[in-house]
């Protein structure tokens, strides 16, 4: 069995545009068309059984809305195996009642991403949506590390997550990208063994590029060596697979992790079981 932790998909009408905004801005090509469909295809060709879409709002404005359209698909992406979360702002004016109203219609888990959101980890309004968010016991997914589509500015540095870790302790927090994206020596020093689980997405061997030409804040992700490193020093029961699709492939990844020294055990905790355990699914 196999669980990809950390997707996206978004609504046919403006998943084109949206796409096309991203990937210009990131440089880096999609491979699939960003709806639930195309999903569910690379899913398939993959060996994926589950998928968890992971919703950013960019404005407050949208959390009511895009939690509201998700939960009234969510029975229907399960059919194709999609399981979505929600998602909240840090601007947003009601967050505690919100969180309430996702546990209360079966969504288990939330999207933060500092980035997207320009709001720092461990800013006030992040602690408290994390704490709230534990209290109805959802998972938590949050962008960390550097944005390959945002340069500059790190608003999930491993200090800041440190900072969260012991602020707000979260239950079920997931650091996307093993820990900070392209701050992995850092993660490595100070984050490994903390009380958090990492996710594997956009964070392995070679970043495809639109345009060659313009070359990435980060020039290439973990290798082979490295990434088993990481997942043995901070333990493989807190990794699980993702594959950040549609910027990632996740046979690619499933692929990749197959290909490492890590044993059988270890393998199986990141496919699914660590991730089984965070969805509370049997």
């Amino acid at each position: 069995m196999t669980i990809d932790f950390h997707t996206h998909c978004f609504p046919g009408k403006i998943a084109a545009a949206a796409l096309e905004k991203m990937s210009l801005a990131a440089n880096t090509p999609p491979f699939t068309d960003g709806t639930a469909e195309g999903l569910a295809a690379s899913m398939r060709q993959a060996g994926v059984d589950l998928s968890v879409n992971l919703p950013v709002a960019t404005s407050p404005a949208q959390v009511e809305k895009v939690n509201s359209a998700l939960m009234a698909q969510a029975e229907g992406l399960l059919t194709s195996g999609v399981l979505t979360f929600g998602c909240m702002h840090p601007d947003y004016a009601w967050p505690r009642k919100e969180l309430r109203r996702l546990r209360e219609n079966g969504m288990r888990g939330i999207k933060l991403h500092p980035a997207y959101q320009r709001t720092d980890i461990d800013d006030i309004r992040y602690l408290r949506i994390m704490g709230w968010a534990s209290e109805e016991g959802l998972a938590i997914v949050t962008h960390a590390g550097l944005d390959i589509g945002i340069p500059g500015k790190d608003w999930a540095p491993v200090e800041g997550i440190l900072h969260v870790l012991r602020q707000a302790a979260p239950e079920k927090l997931v650091l996307a990208h093993m820990g900070g994206w392209a701050c992995w020596k850092e993660v490595e020093r100070s984050l490994c063994g903390a009380p958090a689980w990492f996710d594997t997405a956009f964070a392995l061997g070679p970043i495809a590029l639109r345009d060659p030409a313009r070359a990435p804040a980060c020039p290439e992700n973990l290798g082979a060596a490295d990434f088993t490193r990481l997942v043995r020093k901070h333990g493989a029961g807190k990794v699980v697979f993702g594959s950040d699709s549609p910027w990632e492939r996740p046979a690619l990844y499933r692929s990749f992790i197959q290909g490492t020294a890590l044993d059988a055990e270890e393998k199986e905790a990141i496919f699914h079981g660590n991730a089984q355990r965070l969805l509370g699914l049997p």
